[in-house]
């Protein structure tokens, strides 16, 4: 399938991207990222391995669609909120209150 990445066309196919990250160490997920094999790689990792581009020349969008069309999950970025509720006995401390200064 033709690409066009930082105005440059690539023919990718799904098994030749397989090929380039086989043997890739993933590095850490701080953004959006593409599930390839059983690994979740950061899309620019995955952009400058298939490309041979620097990060620098291209956005994580452009490499997220040609992944999607490619038939590979694309993720968005990761929810860094806690969402942590809580616990039984603190959630009955706050119905209680607060004790009244003597």
């Amino acid at each position: 399938m033709r690409c066009i990445i930082a105005r440059f066309p690539f023919d990718l196919t799904k098994s030749g991207v397989l090929a380039s990250m086989k043997g890739v160490t993933p590095e850490l997920v701080t953004g959006e990222s593409v599930i390839i094999g059983r690994r979740q790689y950061p899309v620019k990792q995955v952009g400058e391995v298939i490309t041979g581009q620097d990060r620098r020349d291209f956005t994580a969008g452009e490499v997220t669609r040609a992944m999607t069309r490619l038939g590979f999950v694309c993720r968005a970025l990761p929810d860094t909120s806690p969402t942590r509720g809580l616990t039984p006995l603190e959630e009955a401390s706050a119905q209680l209150g607060t004790p009244a200064p003597r």
